[in-house]
């Protein structure tokens, strides 16, 4: 049933609020990335730490995945995607003034961090049930959760530009001031959500129907395909950046423009080409297609000493990710039609643990990896990055090895 509200909004504006909070999640998981080379040279962050402040980034979304798995229906998806908004601009509020907080930049950068990861994990949550109950026909729903999720590339290439020029413009030295510009995006989201219509269709949340879910092996294998998927998409996007100018010996600007802004081009190419034409092509068999290429493209990147097949490596693993996560969450939403929030919730739990543990599992294989040459030279890998990202292969791997052994149980197209 829907809420009562204002009769000038329909749900067309409730699929572009659930879209501008797409594009927030975005925001909050991109922004810090792109400051790491600034972080580093500035205040002598290592390698390890950055990719600590990724850790806690996703560690914290998925904590709060779990608790709203189970209380966001008992408080209501209107009041939570408010309080999700305003957790992302007051985390954006606090990385800004890290300066001027008495816990260090660092810890003010985690506190910040923290925050809004709060707010992006809601957001994860809730976004993709509230987008799914909509009406729709139902063999549209997996285009549309694919178009849905495709918003979070194109919010990833508007923020990787605009902060780019804007870093361009103003200096590395004001980059506070960034923060503070993309507060527009979660203030405007929580107006939107204050207003626009909403439908329930799908049951709370409750113990049985969780017990249901793990009862079920497939339920299992889904978990460990959005474990993968999480690791797979985020630890290249997360490191793309400081990659391309540290390990490829180009600029910034350029760094950040051919890295995680064609990255991201790449992958929202792939999740509007399966919005458009997702109901001719059968899901499952087309993620296992995609993780086989994102393994390719893992070697490509880490393997090669030519910049130019590096980079090609780059851009074709932002499209073999591109399905995997709306893909594994559109297997799960016709497989488990009753799964409701909870489901959402606990899958989006475990896309973020693999968001948490491939990005940092990478900055950490690289610092050790800078500490003993030996490695490098043993591998012929040009930088310690090169070897990060190269363990990180193992988890595109194991999703080609989950989908395939798996593919038969989901009835999807």
């Amino acid at each position: 049933m829907a809420d009562n509200t204002r009769a000038a909004f329909t749900y067309r504006h409730t699929r572009w609020a659930c879209n501008l909070g797409t594009i927030c999640l975005a925001a909050n998981n991109n922004l810090l990335p792109l400051l790491f080379i600034i972080f580093q040279d500035s205040y002598g962050i290592s390698y390890e730490r950055l990719g600590r402040l990724i850790l806690l980034n996703f560690l914290t979304q998925l904590v709060t995945d779990i608790i709203a798995a189970r209380y966001a229906d008992k408080i209501g998806h209107r009041a939570a995607m408010i309080l999700a908004h305003a957790l992302c601009a007051a985390g954006l509020i606090f990385i800004s003034a890290a300066s001027l907080l008495p816990f260090g930049i660092y810890g003010a950068l985690a506190l910040g961090t923290i925050i809004s990861s709060i707010g992006s994990g809601l957001l994860e949550v809730l976004v993709s049930p509230i987008s799914d109950a909509l009406p729709a026909e139902k063999e549209s729903k997996a285009a549309n959760m694919a178009l849905l999720h495709s918003f979070y590339c194109w919010g990833q290439v508007l923020v990787v530009v605009v902060t780019t020029f804007l870093l361009l413009l103003v200096g590395h030295e004001r980059w506070r001031l960034l923060p503070l510009v993309w507060i527009i995006l979660p203030v405007t989201a929580l107006f939107l959500f204050a207003k626009v219509p909403l439908v329930t269709s799908h049951e709370p949340a409750n113990a049985s129907g969780i017990k249901k879910l793990f009862a079920s092996r497939v339920f299992w294998a889904s978990m460990l395909l959005m474990l993968c998927s999480g690791a797979s998409e985020i630890t290249v996007s997360q490191w793309s950046s400081m990659f391309a100018e540290q390990s490829l010996g180009i600029t910034k600007v350029l760094g950040d423009l051919i890295g995680p802004c064609m990255f991201a081009v790449m992958m929202g190419i792939g999740r509007t080409f399966y919005g458009v034409w997702g109901n001719k092509i059968r899901l499952a068999p087309f993620i296992a297609a995609s993780a086989f290429l994102c393994v390719i493209s893992y070697l490509m990147i880490s393997l090669s000493t030519r910049p130019a097949v590096s980079l090609a490596g780059v851009l074709l693993c932002g499209f073999s990710v591109s399905i995997m996560w709306p893909g594994t969450l559109s297997l799960n939403a016709a497989r488990f039609p009753l799964g409701g929030t909870a489901m959402f919730g606990i899958l989006a739990m475990s896309g973020d643990l693999g968001a948490a543990a491939g990005p940092w599992l990478a900055g950490f294989s690289a610092e050790r990896a800078s500490k003993g040459a030996g490695v490098l030279n043993n591998l012929n890998l040009i930088s310690p990055l090169h070897f990060g990202i190269l363990i990180g292969i193992i988890f595109p791997f194991l999703m080609l090895a989950v989908i395939v052994a798996a593919r038969k149980s989901y009835s999807v197209k």
